[in-house]
């Protein structure tokens, strides 16, 4: 029998808010492909349709569930989880110069966005046994900082260097949450600026000259500094209230690229101006409010860590798509969560969300 506190703790306006956003992507990813000859980019919506089923179908298993029975397999699912990126690897599809995909039928599947929901719950459950907060020494970091490695390599090497550094910062979340002494947080800092410069050796060429068009887009205004300057144009003539839908000339003229997944936002912007940016940013905020409220009022530890990671998770997403649309952050293929297009991304932060819900749950159930 199902106990009534489960569904009286049960957040309505979490889900509702998810969905308006989900929903809300699939109006935009129309908006973006409309007009186009290809009847493959006119269809995306359609399949965004479809993602938003599998994703609710995707949130409901996660609620069924007991969260803290992800406790007790926590290594199980890191395991099977690395093993999974070697597999992509090795057999992954190519597109775009990256492998990245695996297909299961005709499923196309990006590991490497369900690996940051495994990190998340192997390093819960590290932080949630052992010694109690505050407690913690730099030498308790060599078993997390050595998963964390393992996933972030996996995933750079495909290359993928802007889920890496996703991966990265959730390492710090926690670190930041089991609340270091200022010394050993001192240590750690210093290690990330000595060594923040050694990446630069490890990127490919065109990931260098994003980063260098960054400070300086024209320096190849028809190379690695196109798409931050399409969509800076794209974002400003939005003006106050946009110019409405299906009216974006950034996006109608095909001049934007990767409009309905990397550069979503910047169609949005145009689109509906800066009045939808900020209800936009209203409904993201109240998300992520929601989530750290989930988190601090988790029944236990472990609800406590994966809650505060499922959810910076999704902050950093939010930040770090938007910041490379205006120019702030390289261009790294970072999805905007619940309004790009695609797939595992949205099957993810549905699952993630799902997660939330079932966190929230059970904060009353000892």
């Amino acid at each position: 029998m199902i106990d009534r506190r489960l569904a009286s703790n049960f957040s309505w306006g979490f889900l509702i808010i998810t969905l308006s956003v989900a929903i809300l992507g699939v109006v935009i990813i129309y908006s973006a492909n409309h007009g186009r000859p290809e009847p493959f980019f006119r269809g995306l919506y359609i399949k965004q349709i479809y993602w938003i089923f599998y994703g609710l179908a995707v949130m409901l298993v996660a609620l069924a569930v007991d969260y803290r029975l992800l406790s007790r397999h926590a290594y199980l699912i890191y395991a099977v989880t690395v093993l999974a990126l070697i597999y992509v690897l090795l057999y992954g599809t190519v597109a775009s110069g990256a492998k990245r995909w695996i297909h299961i039928g005709s499923l196309s599947i990006q590991v490497s966005e369900f690996a940051k929901i495994s990190l998340i719950i192997v390093l819960a459950k590290y932080f949630e046994t052992g010694k109690l907060q505050g407690q913690f020494q730099f030498k308790d970091l060599i078993v997390p900082a050595f998963l964390t490695l393992i996933i972030g390599l996996l995933i750079a090497s495909q290359p993928d260097l802007g889920t890496s550094i996703m991966v990265f910062l959730i390492f710090l979340v926690f670190i930041t949450a089991i609340e270091f002494n200022f010394i050993t947080l001192l240590k750690l800092f210093a290690t990330g600026i000595i060594s923040a410069p050694l990446l630069w050796f490890f990127m490919k060429d065109y990931q260098k000259n994003r980063v260098l068009t960054l400070f300086n887009p024209d320096l190849d205004p028809l190379g690695a500094g196109y798409h931050s300057i399409q969509s800076k144009i794209a974002i400003g003539s939005g003006g106050f209230w946009g110019k409405g839908f299906f009216a974006g000339t950034q996006s109608r003229l095909n001049f934007l690229p990767e409009k309905h997944t990397d550069f979503i936002f910047s169609v949005f912007a145009e689109e509906t101006g800066f009045i939808g940016v900020v209800i936009l940013f209203g409904l993201y905020l109240f998300i992520i409010l929601k989530g750290l409220n989930i988190a601090f009022r988790a029944a236990d530890r472990f609800g406590l860590f994966m809650a505060l990671g499922l959810t910076s998770s999704l902050a950093f997403y939010i930040i770090f798509n938007i910041g490379m649309t205006i120019g702030l952050f390289p261009i790294t293929g970072l999805p905007l969560p619940l309004l790009s297009y695609g797939g595992s991304s949205l099957i993810t932060n549905f699952f993630a969300v799902g997660l939330l819900l079932n966190i929230g749950m059970r904060r009353t159930l000892r």
